[in-house]
């Protein structure tokens, strides 16, 4: 226990790292970037992980790209894959909102927060480290707080006392919907799936999320007439009394067996301070490498947080069993290594591939076979591949 604290310190607290600051996730500032034109996202994510969850607060437009803002004040939503740094929009799949009081079924975006589920948000209760996230929602009194694995999300939501208390699960958010469907499994479980369009003109992500208390009620929607698939939206309820809930959100762009099986080898006990240690160490190993002499607390920061952007993609794109979706589309076998995705090459030439190959050399030999896979399956050497999209 005594450990666990000093590792949610290091994590929280820039003033404990040594004079040489050798411990430079203390240093990282996940909202640098997310103003002006940055295009970064505050939320959670492990290195080159599968998973980045962070809150969407802009939908549209140049300064979208991300899925957050700086300067907004409206959280429409969790949802588990973002681009960070980007010049174009896609990702913000499997979005989860949670609710009190009756249920709304549409965002309310961009100026209708009223009238929809999104919620105004305290921006003082904003706190962003490396593999964390908190913030607390206005409209309706909960706090959440994200953290996640590498191929999972974990949230955790304290509702208001003596209050219904809902989660949204929005499959139809953000991209052109194609397909999807959701299920209830058992009585504390949800599962499916969100096909759409956007930049990677064809993408799948699969997913499994049990919650650590028994549903009470489940609402699903049925898809509009523009969307191909079962579900796009389900409402999952726990009943009048308020309190705790967490879930674990997996997902997968092979199949749900793919989800399930991610989940089973990134469970993580619905123990929420023990995971949110776990992104902290994992953070700690990659920036520790580094060190900086001579600068200001300001430039420190600035240094950690390049650095903790430079390590957020290229993304895992393989299942914990090897399997990942080709560039043909058709399941494929990693064989003994991992596949990834999200290689803006014409951008990351210049600088950040040079870097890997100094500090990152096991991955660099990823990123070439991952490349000649590509090669194999898609017939060309990638220029901007996203999700098994040659863009």
């Amino acid at each position: 226990m005594i450990r666990a604290l000093a590792l949610v310190l290091l994590c929280t607290l820039p003033v404990l790292a040594r004079a040489d600051s050798v411990n430079l996730v203390g240093h990282v500032d996940p909202f640098i970037g997310t103003g002006g034109h940055g295009h970064t996202f505050p939320g959670p994510t492990l290195p080159f992980g599968m998973v980045q969850l962070s809150p969407d607060t802009r939908l549209t437009g140049w300064d979208g790209c991300s899925g957050y803002h700086y300067s907004d004040e409206v959280i429409y939503g969790f949802s588990h894959t973002h681009l960070s740094g980007t010049g174009v929009s896609d990702y913000g799949d499997i979005l989860l909102m949670p609710v009190t009081g009756t249920p709304k079924l549409e965002s309310g975006y961009p100026d209708r927060v009223d009238e929809g589920y999104g919620s105004r948000f305290a921006k003082s209760s904003e706190r962003a480290v490396a593999g964390y996230y908190a913030v607390h929602l206005l409209d309706y009194g909960i706090d959440v707080e994200l953290t996640a694995t590498p191929r999972t999300g974990v949230h955790r939501y304290v509702f208001p006392e003596d209050r219904p208390a809902h989660v949204i699960v929005d499959l139809d958010h953000r991209d052109h919907l194609l397909e999807s469907d959701v299920r209830v499994v058992g009585d504390d479980a949800i599962e499916g799936f969100r096909r759409s369009s956007a930049w990677a003109r064809d993408q799948v992500v699969y997913f499994r999320a049990p919650f650590y208390r028994t549903l009470t009620g489940t609402e699903m929607i049925a898809a509009p007439e523009s969307a191909s698939g079962k579900n796009v939206k389900c409402v999952v309820s726990f009943g009048d009394g308020g309190g705790e809930v967490i879930v674990q959100v997996a997902i997968s762009a092979v199949d749900l067996d793919g989800a399930r099986r991610n989940l089973e080898a990134e469970w993580v006990k619905f123990d929420f301070t023990r995971s949110r240690v776990h992104a902290c160490v994992e953070w700690s190993e990659v920036l520790d490498r580094f060190s900086i002499e001579g600068a200001g607390g300001a430039d420190r920061t600035i240094f950690a947080t390049a650095l903790y952007h430079s390590f957020i993609a290229p993304n895992l794109f393989s299942d914990a069993d090897g399997r990942y979706r080709g560039m043909d589309f058709a399941i494929h076998e990693s064989e003994g290594r991992r596949q990834y995705t999200v290689f803006s090459l014409w951008d990351t030439y210049r600088a950040t591939h040079p870097l890997y190959t100094l500090v990152e050399r096991e991955r660099t030999n990823e990123f070439v076979h991952t490349f000649l896979a590509q090669y194999d399956q898609g017939g060309r050497l990638p220029v901007w591949e996203l999700a098994a999209n040659e863009t």
